[in-house]
């Protein structure tokens, strides 16, 4: 009876000792390991780089050794980008992780992203390519690669708390409604006029007078397809859209759809070469047309710049996204259903 009553004491007391114990220990969480590279690569002034001082990309399927370490630790804030996504792949992609594993680090490290992307916006509401980093064209105000729109479904989705986004620090809604309000005035004030009629958008801007801007030597200031596409379905996300807004929109799928190239596709061919290829099927648009023409045009590394895709280097013709069906989508899906939403 008395070792019965010893156990159950004993038993009791154990109890006692891990309720204790759960009460003073810190919560531990989950880790992610893509989001802790993530946290390695951070630069102190909360933006990412899209390559490192090496001139290596960044890549989070690599292990980070002891020499890249070195090369990280000597990347500094020269190469914070929103460029070919760097930024604002690791800010949507902590908030996910701190989402799914509790881990308060990946939520700071990407509000420190937020603070960056808010703190690079221009106050004419557009964002450079790089920031601080001013040199060459890197200062313009850019579309390309979708940098900008990117930022801003961002931005949206911190003032709709949506996308995962919920979890932000609420003092963020109002900063980031700010900088939706004044990037949309950029988007407006930034489609391109032919006439008395709006068309759709260049790459990149001159971040003072706006007008449309070259980068490298075979992305000439024109008309972007690629980036346009990207730039109405964002205004599509806008609720109750302004008339300005819908104007634009509109606008823009009706040059889509006037500039279609019907029965061609960009394809290699059997010499090795890429050409266009006649295809019965196939509805493309030059990643490029020229501004007051909407004739399609092509850039080389020289400057030059050519009416026809296979007047320019076997290099760079092979190299880059001279057609592509971008906007079929957005035409024959997105802009319908739109104008369902919007009862019109």
């Amino acid at each position: 009876m008395i070792k019965s009553v010893k156990f159950l004491l004993a038993l009791l007391f154990q109890g006692f000792c891990l309720y204790a114990t759960a009460q003073t220990t810190e919560p531990t969480f989950k880790t992610d390991s893509i989001a802790d590279k993530m946290l390695t690569y951070q630069l102190s002034n909360g933006a990412w780089p899209k390559q490192l001082i090496d001139k290596s990309v960044v890549s989070y399927k690599k292990p980070i050794t002891p020499a890249l370490m070195e090369i990280i630790k000597a990347t500094d804030e020269m190469h914070a980008t929103i460029d070919n996504s760097a930024t604002t792949r690791e800010i949507n992609a902590l908030v996910k992780a701190f989402k799914t594993t509790g881990n308060k680090s990946y939520l700071q490290a990407a509000e420190k992203g937020i603070d960056y992307l808010l703190k690079a916006q221009y106050k004419n509401g557009g964002w450079p390519q790089y920031y601080p980093d001013k040199s060459s064209y890197r200062a313009e105000i850019t579309y390309n690669d979708n940098a900008i729109i990117n930022v801003l479904n961002i931005m949206l989705d911190i003032v709709r708390q949506s996308n995962g986004f919920d979890v932000v620090n609420i003092n963020y809604i109002a900063k980031a409604d700010n900088a939706v309000k004044r990037g949309l005035d950029c988007i407006l004030k930034t489609q391109i006029v032919q006439g008395d009629k709006l068309s759709i958008w260049a790459a990149q801007y001159d971040q003072n007078t706006l007008k449309p801007a070259k980068a490298r030597n075979f992305e000439p200031a024109s008309l972007s397809t690629s980036e346009s596409v990207n730039i109405v379905k964002f205004l599509m996300r806008i609720d109750q859209p302004s008339l300005p807004v819908k104007q634009a929109i509109k606008n823009a799928v009706q040059w889509f759809d006037n500039a279609k190239i019907k029965g061609f596709k960009f394809e290699k061919m059997a010499n090795g070469d890429k050409g266009l290829i006649a295809d019965v099927n196939a509805v493309i648009w030059a990643r490029f047309h020229d501004i007051n023409t909407n004739k399609p045009i092509f850039g080389d590394r020289d400057n030059s710049i050519k009416d026809n895709v296979a007047d320019i280097s076997f290099e760079r013709r092979n190299n880059y996204a001279w057609y592509g069906d971008w906007a079929v989508g957005l035409i024959q899906k997105d802009y319908p259903k739109w104008l369902k939403i919007l009862g019109e």
